[in-house]
């Protein structure tokens, strides 16, 4: 049966029957969180951290407590440091692994794409822990760069320039080069090769210079436009060959070391990166044959998060794991360079989702709901009642198996009539309220019985998608997930606690703005994506707490100021050894002076304004003086207020 129907059934089990294993199973917890995440016995999603074999789990429930006793309220972006240094540790060590195993002759190394995450305290904690394996960062921009030049002390780290080089660029770079920092700058397209040729001569000092080439192989998923002959970047082949003799011809083709390539952001399936590798290295070869000492590959990103956690080759999966794709890839190398003698290149990889995404996730509460649970219905009807409603009346009592399909119709059409008659005056407000509440009855009696049924219609299988709840959080879509609004982008979504009681209630998501496309509608499922989220009914006078995981990756800094929210509270968490955890960081959110003064309002000046109408209210006699200094205080301190919603 089809999927919603399918989870009907799974919230149809007795409340005496559920636990928490079984919520982990709903929401997929172990499909896609990759072991840094479970569900406890008593409900609670936890962070999972490893400690040689000791795995430590932190409930996130606590972290949350932790942070409202600290002044930081809901919504929240939480990074956990351990789950970003274990994705650095993972990476590098996979392929350390992969390279050992093969006898690959050269080494790995990792390079962060910084504008997947430009936040200070990321880009410090991949520097840092990184510098063990000398991971380095990418820049493909002067403000990036000058990030990647402050943050990498260890000069065994690469830095990768892509993007397009102006002149005070490429000086810093090669300011970066003098002092032993590898920094390449890899050529987009011919004309920054006449810049870096003029300032390294100016300049006197040699280039490292790399080349990203256009491939003409294409990647599946949203990103497939990154790869083939209609790829934005690259160069072709013969622009490519052109390279080659403006450095011959200027005596400079000793600096070409390196070949970038690019197939996509996000993979899904492993056999698009097999074939992209192997085109690679046939450019790679032809490069040395032109007489390029060459040296370094650079794969570019590509590696995948499986946010669906299905294992498979949809947009928002994976059909690979960590150790395949690291094997993939040398196992290609050495298929084609072995037989030609070429010795093995260091492999660059600029893993920027796949290393962030798990480390972040977006907490918010549910500030209130809108069901779609009919009233109760009247056990009699008076006679002189609207024949319509009569007739609704019938149907909702001869509801059965049997004749689904009918009662449908015939729920529809009594109550369209209603609100015909409605429209012409021929029928009452309260004539309107009853016919939509029975047909609401009726719905919902025979989406009980879709899962008994053996077939069922299109119309019927959408019924509990449109009966499902809104439920209205504390967040801005645009603002902390805009990749949902401007890509149809999946995370996973779900409670963070009471995960040891069943989820009764269907429900969309919507946030705080006032916008239709404010919403979310698409939640990942074992099955495939699903248009409801289970979740609980509101409990009076307690907060309910959801969260959006694997977010680490483009969100925060692509947010935008729709209805002037702005930036959310941010905390860091370090988890130790002995399941305590330390705020790290605290990042106090936006307030609404902040995000005034983004679109060039000036809060010194509003205050001002607004104190000169408030005091022509008080000479017309409308407010107080008193009155007018409580005005004027609600308005000043609303300036300083969080510009979500406070409890």
């Amino acid at each position: 049966m089809q999927d919603s129907i399918r989870s009907n059934n799974a919230l149809e089990q007795s409340q005496s029957d559920w636990d928490a294993q079984q919520s982990s199973q709903l929401y997929g917890v172990r499909d896609w969180g990759a072991d840094y995440f479970d569900v406890s016995d008593d409900g609670h999603v936890v962070a999972t951290v490893q400690f040689g074999d000791k795995t430590v789990c932190v409930s996130l429930i606590d972290i949350v407590e932790g942070m409202k006793e600290r002044g930081l309220e809901m919504p929240a972006v939480l990074r956990i440091d351990n789950l970003l240094d274990q994705r650095i540790k993972q990476l590098n060590e996979a392929f350390a692994k992969a390279i050992e195993q093969a006898e690959y002759q050269n080494h790995y190394r990792g390079v962060f794409p910084i504008k997947v995450n430009q936040q200070c305290h990321v880009i410090e904690e991949i520097a840092d822990f990184g510098r063990q394996y000398h991971h380095g960062l990418e820049a493909g921009s002067k403000a990036e760069l000058i990030i990647a030049l402050s943050q990498l002390q260890d000069h065994d780290s690469l830095i990768i320039c892509n993007g397009y080089k102006d002149a005070e660029f490429i000086d810093l770079g090669l300011y970066a080069r003098q002092m032993g920092i590898p920094c390449f700058f890899v050529l987009e397209t011919t004309t920054e090769l006449a810049i870096i040729i003029e300032r390294s001569k100016a300049l006197g000092i040699e280039p490292l210079i790399g080349v990203r080439i256009r491939l003409s192989s294409m990647v599946e998923g949203h990103w497939n436009e990154d790869s083939g002959d209609r790829s934005i970047f690259g160069l072709s082949t013969n622009a490519l060959l052109d390279v080659v003799e403006q450095l011959k011809q200027a005596d400079m083709l000793h600096c070409l070391q390196l070949l970038h390539s690019h197939l996509g952001s996000q993979i899904p399936n492993i056999r698009n990166i097999r074939t992209g590798v192997l085109e690679v290295c046939r450019f790679y070869t032809g490069l040395i044959e032109e007489g390029a000492p060459m040296g370094y590959i650079d794969l570019g990103g590509g590696l995948a998060v499986d946010y669906e956690g299905t294992r498979s080759n949809s947009t928002h999966s994976m059909n690979y794991g960590l150790d395949e794709y690291c094997y993939n890839i040398i196992e290609t190398l050495q298929e084609c360079l072995d037989p030609l003698d070429i010795k093995h290149p260091v492999i660059v990889t600029e893993s920027g989702r796949a290393l962030v995404a798990y480390s972040s996730m977006l907490l918010f509460n549910i500030l209130d709901v809108r069901d779609h649970k009919p009233s109760a219905v009247p056990a009699e009807l008076a006679q002189d009642s609207h024949d319509q409603l009569l007739n609704l009346f019938e149907v909702l009592h001869n509801v059965e198996l049997a004749n689904l399909q009918e009662c449908y119709n015939d729920a529809l059409y009594y109550r369209d009539e209603i609100r015909e008659l409605f429209h012409r005056g021929q029928a009452s407000l309260r004539d309107r309220a009853m016919a939509e509440n029975m047909s609401l009855a009726i719905l919902e009696k025979i989406t009980e019985l879709l899962p008994q049924a053996k077939r069922v219609s299109t119309e019927l299988e959408s019924l509990p998608e449109l009966l499902s709840d809104i439920y209205y959080g504390n967040f801005s879509l645009f603002q902390s997930l805009p990749d949902i609004w401007a890509i149809d982008q999946i995370f996973p979504i779900m409670p963070i606690h009471r995960l040891n009681e069943q989820p009764t209630r269907n429900a969309v998501l919507a946030d705080m703005t006032c916008d239709c496309d404010g919403k979310i509608d698409s939640f990942a499922h074992i099955d495939g994506i699903r248009k409801t989220l289970p979740l609980h009914p509101l409990k009076q006078n307690e907060e309910y707490y959801l969260g959006v995981f694997l977010v680490g990756a483009y969100q925060e800094t692509l947010g935008d100021l729709h209805n002037l929210f702005g930036d959310t509270n941010v905390v860091s968490v370090h988890i130790n050894e002995d399941g305590s955890f330390d705020f790290i960081r605290e990042f106090h959110g936006d307030s609404i002076a902040d995000v005034l003064s983004y679109v060039e309002y000036d809060p010194k000046n509003m205050q001002e304004q607004f104190r000169r109408i408030a005091e022509q209210a008080v000479r017309d006699g409308k407010i107080s003086v008193a009155m007018r200094q409580q005005v004027l205080q609600a308005f000043r301190e609303s300036m300083q207020g969080y510009t979500f919603f406070e409890r």
